[in-house]
Formats: C-alpha cells, sequence, structure tokens
C-alpha cells in the first residue's frame, strides 16, 4: 500500500490527528470543568455548565484513551522511555482524571452544599490540571527529555519530576491551559444563556488574550533556544534503530521547518487569527462562530508545536543523538499497516456517531430545563 517510509509520515501525522481531536472535543470538556468554580454563581448554575457537557464528555475521552494507544503501538519506544521516565506526572494526570468520573456521578446525589462545593473543586482539578500538565511535557520536549540508551536499546532516566517544572515548561503550560480553557468557554457560550452566558464570554475574552501573550512568548523563548537538528541519518525508507544517527544543536533550530518551507507559517498565523475572531465576535452572538474559531486555534497552536518539533518526538538531553524521532522509533511496517487499515475504518465511526449525538443533544441549557428535570440530570 505504502512504502515505510510514507508509512512512518502517516503515523506521525495520526498521531497528530488524534491529538488535535483530544484538544477539540476533550478539551471544551477540561474547558468548562476548569471554569466551573469561577462562573457559577449559585448550585443552578453550576449544573448547567455540568450538564452542558455531561451528555458528551466520557465519549470525547475516546480521543486521548486513543491516542495512547496510538503511541504505544506507532511508537513503542516512545512510549516506553516516556512512561517510565515520566512516570511521576503521568500519575498526577492519571489521579486528577480520576475526579472527573466520580465528580460527574456523584456531585449532585446529595443536596449537601459542602459536599457539592467539594465536587466542584475536584472537577476543576481533574480538568485544570490535566491541561496544564500536557502543556508543561510540551516544554519540556523543547528542551530535551533526560534519558539515554543503552546497546540493547533499554532508556534510563536521570531527572527527576520537579526539574519538568521549569519556567519555559510552565510557561507552556499556560498555553496549554488557557487554549483548553478558551475551547470550553466558547463552547459554554453557544449553550447557555443569559448572565451566566455573559460571564462566559468575559471569561472567553481573558483566556484569548492570555494564550495570544503566553503563545507569543513562548514562540519568542523557542526562537532564542539551542533546538535540536538532525545532521545524519542512514534511508528512511529502511529499519532504523536510535543508535544509527547523528543529532546536533543550533539556536534557532527548531524553526529550520518553517526557514525550509515558509509556508507553513500559516499554521501560527491561524492560531492568532482564530483567537482574533473569537475575541471579535463571541461578544455580538456569533458564538457557534467563535467556537469553530476556537477550534481553529487549537489545530493551528498543536501543529505549530509539532512541525517545529518534527522528526523529532522525544529529543534527549543527556545524549541527543539517541533522540528519538518519527522516523526510527517506529513499529514494524506490517503493523504500520495493519493499523492503518483500523483507523481508516474506524475513525469515520467515531467522527459519525460524534456528529450524530452532538446533533441529537443540541439546543440551550437554561435553569428552568435543570429545574424541571432536577431528579434526572447531573
Amino acid at each position: 500500500m505504502f512504502d515505510y517510509a510514507t508509512l512512518k509520515l502517516i503515523w506521525w501525522l495520526l498521531v497528530g490527528v488524534l491529538l488535535i481531536g483530544f484538544a477539540i472535543m476533550d478539551g471544551h470538556d477540561m474547558g468548562v470543568g476548569t471554569l466551573l468554580p469561577f462562573l457559577g454563581k449559585d448550585d443552578t448554575d453550576r449544573r448547567v455548565m455540568i450538564n452542558s457537557v455531561a451528555p458528551h464528555w466520557d465519549g470525547n475521552q475516546v480521543w486521548f484513551i486513543t491516542a495512547g494507544g496510538a503511541v504505544f503501538a506507532a511508537w513503542p519506544l516512545v512510549y516506553a522511555t516516556a512512561f517510565s521516565g515520566l512516570y511521576w506526572a503521568l500519575l498526577l494526570v492519571l489521579f486528577a482524571l480520576f475526579f472527573r468520573p466520580v465528580g460527574f456521578e456523584y456531585r449532585s446525589k446529595l443536596p449537601n452544599p459542602a459536599w457539592r462545593k467539594g465536587w466542584d473543586w475536584g472537577l476543576f482539578a481533574g480538568s485544570a490540571v490535566p491541561a496544564l500538565v500536557f502543556g508543561v511535557a510540551f516544554g519540556n520536549l523543547f528542551q530535551g527529555v533526560p534519558f539515554d540508551l543503552d546497546d540493547s536499546m533499554r532508556s534510563s532516566y536521570s531527572g527527576s519530576f520537579w526539574a519538568l517544572l521549569n519556567p519555559f515548561a510552565l510557561l507552556c503550560g499556560v498555553v496549554s491551559l488557557s487554549l483548553l480553557t478558551l475551547q470550553g468557554a466558547t463552547f459554554l457560550s453557544h449553550r447557555v444563556e443569559g448572565p451566566l452566558q455573559r460571564r462566559t464570554i468575559l471569561a472567553a475574552r481573558v483566556c484569548g488574550v492570555v494564550l495570544l501573550v503566553s503563545f507569543s512568548l513562548a514562540g519568542m523563548w523557542v526562537a532564542r533556544m539551542e533546538g535540536y537538528v538532525l545532521e545524519s541519518i542512514p534511508d528512511v525508507r529502511g529499519v532504523l534503530t536510535p543508535l544509527m544517527k547523528e543529532v546536533g544543536r543550533a539556536p534557532g533550530g527548531w524553526f529550520a521547518n518553517f526557514n525550509n518551507f515558509p509556508q507553513l507559517w500559516i499554521i501560527p498565523v491561524l492560531a492568532y487569527a482564530g483567537v482574533g475572531v473569537v475575541l471579535a465576535c463571541i461578544g455580538s452572538g456569533w458564538t457557534l462562530l467563535s467556537f469553530v474559531a476556537s477550534s481553529v486555534a487549537c489545530v493551528s497552536v498543536i501543529l505549530t508545536a509539532g512541525v517545529a518539533l518534527f522528526p523529532f518526538v522525544l529529543p534527549s538531553s543527556t545524549h541527543p543523538d539517541v533522540s528519538l524521532t518519527a522516523w526510527d522509533a517506529t513499529s514494524s511496517q506490517l503493523t504500520l499497516t495493519v493499523m492503518l487499515w483500523v483507523a481508516l475504518i474506524f475513525t469515520p465511526v467515531v467522527l459519525a456517531y460524534t456528529s450524530w449525538a452532538y446533533r441529537v443533544m443540541a439546543g440551550k441549557i437554561t435553569r428552568d430545563y435543570i429545574a424541571a428535570n432536577d431528579k434526572q440530570l447531573y
């Protein structure tokens, strides 16, 4: 069907598509959860917010789970190295995510205000912490992760959890958190009305400004950073290991793909344009357009990072030559081919049932609706 090099490139793109799907779909759930304790002025407001995403949040987690599975199947060495070396960070994400299903299910089981307020903050933690950590992870990719590989391809990690929380990584965490919160705010503004909608619009504007500022600062920081440069590698159409190449570092190295292919600069420009449309339109009643524009910003921010990193997937700060790339950390050609057929068959199915579910559940969530269905809703 495709040669080995093309399959490697296709799976780099498909993993990116899954991350984008997660940011757009599960991102707006997490954005609403992040805003929950701040925009909901009373219990009914907060139930309106929760029920705006309640029919879909668990289905949207498919994107996150599938992305992890795709990394395992397409880049097993990346999965093994990252999931062992970054163990504590991944546990933090996992423990935070525990609050989401439990919080959705149990929050409204008791009328006690303290009980419900506690679960509101639990849903906040389950939404904001993963969004922040995902950005921190990308920030550390740009700086390199401290791991090495021996002759038998066993990885050893020499970093610590606290070293991951460095200034640049935290700035990238702000980019990620503001991006997903903006996605949640634009979605919520389309689903609610009245005073809650006005507060949501204000939140979207604040998140948009924070995103523009943090994204710009991160870009300027990357421009002055020593990026990784692939200096030599055997034929990428063959079977390679990470020990078969040479990698250097150079100031501005992460901008090499943009400089070599200037048309790619349209990607970060679209991020600014998407946020600009949100800021210009969300207060004028164009809430659906604002959500689409926010989704464009999600696509553009993730693609900007992906294009800058390519072909690196997991750079090594300890020994740059063993950095894992899309060319030498992949599964076999047969595995990638079988997985591609699975993706071609099931991705349209996922998109079809997701579109159907959102169409069926469309419409405003109001305070009257919550009161009329008090016993059936979250």
